[in-house]
């Protein structure tokens, strides 16, 4: 079983997501203490690929508290993801050729790590976050009229 960490809620509300990967990532000791702490936010993250590999960018881990201050590391460093190589190929010909992003979708624990769930995904314009979102009120207008036939 996977627990989450972190979950990107903007990712889905601003991206049509088309493909998703799973990969680890490159963490210090003080990052995993911090991680575990509950210091995290990933709304604003996003991975590049550069010269055959991933790094996440934007992803925000304070530092931990307790650790001396030559100990700790920077709150937004870029880290390595962990990935096999047909991966990394497919998110770079995705990001060169379709003008996709990556952004990071969630963070969760696998066997006392930590993974991250990237995924490619293609921007949404206003029209189709509305049309999304009236189509999520019609889903939730008719599951209230399916709700109220039933008690009859």
């Amino acid at each position: 079983m996977s627990e989450d960490i972190a979950t990107n809620r903007k990712a889905g509300r601003d991206f049509h997501i088309t493909a998703k990967f799973e990969a680890g990532l490159e963490l210090k000791g003080t990052e995993v203490k911090s991680i575990r702490a509950g210091k995290i936010n990933i709304s604003d993250a996003f991975a590049r690929v550069e010269k055959g590999q991933v790094f996440l960018y934007g992803c925000d881990i304070q530092p931990w508290e307790t650790a001396a201050e030559w100990f700790n590391h920077p709150a937004k460093r870029p880290r390595r993801l962990l990935l096999n190589k047909k991966e990394i190929f497919k998110m770079e010909q995705a990001t060169a050729l379709q003008g996709c992003t990556l952004p990071l979708l969630r963070m969760y624990w696998k066997n006392r790590r930590v993974k991250v769930e990237i995924g490619i995904g293609k921007g949404k314009t206003h029209a189709d976050q509305r049309h999304d979102l009236k189509k999520k009120v019609e889903m939730r207008e008719v599951q209230r009229e399916i709700q109220r036939f039933n008690r009859r």
